[in-house]
């Protein structure tokens, strides 16, 4: 990943005042403005005796009172004034349930960069932002997953992390090992930019297991002259299952920009493969012009590479590649495939997946390879169609789980507050859940992606609701299942469409146009989940059903997160994506991993996934409830939902 690529959503140079804002008053979202409260924090009377034996005992005493008086006023009075805002309200009243305090384990221990001391307001809810199972270093800055495998026992993932600050620089692959994929264990750094050849940042890459169990680190350095050079790296102890020490090749760098890519437009190689010709094929990202493209090498022997005559593949108009990623997936089956041990007549279909730097997208295309790859459908090739996940998700990383035989997916997640806000908290960026990956073999056209079954080890206490009728306007608490560490399972019935003899004008729904609060027939219904209990903040994860023109019905699933903080300087985007349901199916369902700033949602068992980061400021912990909700005008039967407590590995 190039430098200087990372996009922040407010301005770098912004100054982030929520914290005294926080302190303040109350925002009401839809004004845009905060209700100031009256400052109490003035003289207060020193009162020597039950009694109060002096005049100017009781003058004070009353202003006090008044004063006290009036505070609560305007806090009823700002407080009304928050939930008149148009948005998604209560249709009916809700009573509050008695939460169940979990034990302190249960909840993260955020790093902070603070010392001694009771924190803040504004420091409580940053602090809270930290996740408690999904993947982070205990401090700084982390993006790209790199190099994901399984060695003698453990599973081990870099990462191109900032020893020094929680903002990008001084880039190295840091390391982590774990024998579950859930619970990690961190390592010192394995390479750092020690060398002529990466001195301006140890960058993405690849690790590839060979046939005799040794595995190798081909990686993207950027030189002292900022060219982006292949380099590679190999353990120093091959008996050490944790690997703990990585040595740079003297033939690095292995690989230069070839003639037509520009010097720092070739970059992320991917994990290397067998071909039936006793050579080593790898692919490196890169671009022609606006012509994005994976170029291809072989070699035999890891050191002598050579340029293929013919690219993998290319897509005008998509700018550069990055994180490319190639592997093969089964038409029979639902176990992984190991890219250098795919048989010529075994059934198969390959998988190219690209980052593009231009809009900071993953998107993949499913098709055949012999000596290039080309897709079964042009209309969804990369950048014009399929993406890994619809929300906040990028620059992945895919490697083959032997011990399982799966392939297993990683993204990088960044953050969607302010620059200030990470450095406040010392830290930026998460992994999501480590993901499975198969080929839809009911479509044979796209991948299904699912959390790693190790993740339900997690689970504590669960609340099961079943055979809900949600009527036009419903909003039902879900009692027992408040927090910020959730794994959530729901179906509704899918709705008799045909019931309905006469149906109004439908416009075409964009989940951004209204988000959860755009009213229609069927839906929007869902979630919400991370919301407070007046619901002045609220992430909404739901569906909505559209009449087409040509009389097919269309369901589109969206994550709400603009009523998800009342902070200001995040990122209030809607993210959505339109599927096409199995007709097998009647019903629909989702599957919710809530982690404090992080919402991943999978839709119709995997068919779509969206990743949302959330900053509630209020709505945390304790504090934060699950609601069932239908916006649209006709009922929905919720049919099954599962609420499990997470624990925390940290």
């Amino acid at each position: 990943m190039a430098p200087g690529n990372v996009n922040f959503v407010g301005d770098i140079g912004r100054q982030n005042s929520r914290g005294a804002e926080n302190e303040a008053g109350e925002f009401c979202e839809d004004e845009g403005h905060y209700v100031q409260m009256t400052d109490n924090n003035g003289d207060q009377p020193e009162f020597e005796t039950p009694e109060f034996k002096s005049l100017g005992h009781c003058i004070r005493f009353r202003s006090v009172l008044l004063t006290a008086i009036c505070i609560a006023l305007m806090t009823c009075f700002s407080l009304l004034i928050c939930l008149s805002q148009p948005g998604l309200a209560p249709a009916k009243s809700v009573t509050d349930t008695a939460w169940s305090n979990p034990s302190a384990s249960e909840f993260p221990v955020p790093y902070t960069t603070k010392g001694g001391g009771s924190p803040s307001v504004a420091d409580n809810y940053l602090s809270s932002e930290r996740t408690a199972f999904h993947f982070q270093p205990e401090r700084n800055w982390m993006n790209d997953p790199n190099g994901p495998m399984f060695y003698k026992g453990y599973y081990h993932i870099f990462y191109q992390y900032n020893p020094d600050a929680a903002v990008w620089g001084n880039i190295t692959w840091a390391h982590s090992v774990s024998k579950d994929l859930v619970h990690w264990h961190p390592l010192n750094l394995a390479l750092v930019p020690d060398h002529w050849y990466d001195a301006e940042g140890v960058w993405s890459g690849s690790a590839t297991v060979l046939p005799d169990g040794k595995p190798v680190i081909l990686y993207t350095g950027s030189s002292n002259e900022s060219v982006q050079l292949q380099n590679m790296a190999v353990p120093e102890d091959l008996s050490d299952p944790l690997l703990r020490k990585w040595v740079k090749v003297p033939q690095n760098p292995m690989l230069v920009p070839p003639p037509s890519i520009g010097y720092t437009d070739f970059r992320d190689p991917t994990t290397a493969w067998l071909e039936s010709d006793g050579l080593w094929r790898i692919s490196i990202g890169a671009k022609e012009g606006t012509t994005g493209l994976a170029l291809v090498y072989k070699t035999s022997d890891f050191l002598d590479w050579t340029l293929q005559n013919k690219f993998l593949h290319k897509v005008a108009g998509t700018g550069m590649w990055e994180c490319v990623d190639f592997y093969p997936v089964s038409l029979t089956g639902k176990t992984g495939l190991d890219t250098s041990k795919v048989q010529v007549n075994q059934l198969v279909k390959y998988v190219l997946k690209a980052s593009l730097d231009d809009n900071k997208h993953d998107y993949y295309t499913v098709g055949v390879y012999s000596t290039d790859f080309l897709p079964d459908d042009p209309t969804k090739d990369i950048g014009l169609g399929l993406r890994y996940d619809y929300g906040k998700f990028y620059a992945s990383k895919t490697f083959y789980d032997p011990v399982q035989e799966r392939r297993i997916l990683w993204g990088w997640v960044n953050e969607s507050d302010s620059e200030l806000d990470d450095i406040k908290k010392g830290w930026a960026s998460v992994q999501t859940i480590p993901r499975t990956l198969v080929l839809d073999n009911h479509t044979g056209s796209n991948l299904l992606q699912w959390p790693i079954h190790e993740l339900e080890s997690l689970r504590g206490d669960k609340v099961v609701k079943q055979d809900i009728l949600l009527d036009g306007g419903a909003m039902v608490k879900v009692d027992g299942a408040s927090g910020s560490q959730l794994d959530i399972e729901v179906t509704f019935k899918y709705p008799d469409v045909h019931k309905l003899d006469v149906l109004p004008e439908q416009k075409e729904y964009v989940c951004s146009q209204g988000g959860a609060a755009e009213r229609g027939v069927f839906g929007p219904f869902g979630l919400l989940v991370l919301a407070a209990n007046n619901l002045v903040e609220q992430t909404a994860v739901y569906f909505y059903l559209t009449l087409r023109p040509n009389g097919k019905w269309v369901t589109t699933v969206c994550s709400d997160q603009s009523r998800s903080s009342l902070a200001k300087g995040i990122d209030r985007t809607v993210y959505g994506i339109t599927i096409d349901k199995p007709p097998t199916d009647n019903f629909l369902s989702l599957r919710l991993i809530v982690d404090h700033s992080i919402v991943e949602t999978f839709v119709q068992q995997g068919i779509a996934c969206i990743t949302s980061r959330v900053y509630p400021t209020i709505a945390i912990e304790r504090d934060a409830h699950v609601f069932l909700f239908n916006n649209g005008n006709e009922s929905i039967t919720m049919q099954t939902l599962q609420v499990w407590q997470m624990s925390s590995t940290y």
